[in-house]
């Protein structure tokens, strides 16, 4: 597995110096001009797609929306590397945070090889359960196949751009999750192959609309903002900032509060004072 995760470091490492030259000068090499992710956020997908889920039986992607956010997958079961590192990816985070698939979120994971089976589907989602071990998930996890024309829907719909090269009998294909709102709309992208279950947590409480998680995450939300050119959540100065300045004049609050609490002394503790003697006319002292 070691070998494996460090094999597809050097080739994206490779890939990356190779894209990198070529754009200085100004080309981008063929085999990557169609492959990219475009950020379609706040539209809406199309939910009356049909595919078959891991038990073979037909479904409308819209089953598994209207009522918790949803983290959306494209991924092909027998992808020889990108596509396990992503759901690996997946599976990592999903364990950093408190948050539980079937319960707080669903989980959708939609071969783009048309010829791939319910069978190898329901093979991949044992597998994966097994990994993130949190029971109710099967009912929050689905593993989807289908035909041709309904992923190329879903695909563009998500601005997800991939290509079959068939002199290597595998896709092309660009790495990154979406997070969706309950009604489908597209809430957040996050790139890349490992997703912090910071920013996973983040994203679902955000396209919940507030009915997930609790004030802690809220006020993470206002000290941590979505940056969509690096599809991750970072933190926010001048919100930082702000939250100091009002714990700053609170705590000063507090302390002049106190220190008035103190030099308060209740009248009934004052000593009374003796009453100096009264001089009588005509009596002497």
């Amino acid at each position: 597995m070691r070998n494996a995760f460090a094999e597809s470091i050097v080739f994206a490492a490779a890939a990356m110096f190779l894209l990198i030259g070529t754009i200085a000068r100004g080309e981008v090499p063929a085999a990557l001009q169609d492959i990219r992710f475009d950020q379609r956020l706040n539209e809406q997908i199309p939910l009356g797609l049909t595919f078959n889920d891991e038990s073979g039986r037909t479904v409308k992607l819209g089953d598994y929306f209207g009522r918790r956010p949803v983290i959306l997958v494209l991924a092909y079961y027998q992808c020889p590397r990108l596509c396990t590192l992503v759901l690996n990816g997946l599976v990592q985070g999903m364990l950093e945070m408190p948050l539980t698939a079937g319960k707080d979120f669903e989980v959708i994971t939609v071969s783009f090889d048309p010829r791939e089976t319910p069978d190898l589907a329901a093979s991949k989602k044992e597998s994966y359960l097994q990994r993130y071990g949190r029971p109710g998930a099967a009912e929050g996890w689905h593993f989807l196949t289908g035909e041709e024309s309904q992923i190329r829907q879903l695909a563009d719909a998500v601005g997800f751009h991939y290509r079959f090269d068939a002199a290597k009998n595998q896709y092309m294909h660009a790495s990154g999750i979406m997070i969706l709102t309950p009604e489908g709309r597209l809430s957040r992208y996050f790139y890349d192959v490992k997703y912090s279950g910071r920013d996973l947590r983040l994203g679902l409480v955000e396209a919940s609309q507030h009915k997930i998680g609790s004030a802690v995450e809220q006020i993470l939300l206002y000290c941590f903002h979505y940056d969509p050119t690096l599809g991750k959540y970072s933190a926010s100065v001048i919100n930082f900032v702000r939250a100091g300045g009002v714990l700053t004049i609170v705590f000063i609050a507090v302390f002049v509060w106190r220190l008035s609490r103190r030099g308060a002394v209740p009248q009934s503790a004052t000593p009374a004072l003796a009453a100096p003697p009264r001089v009588m006319e005509g009596v002497q002292p």
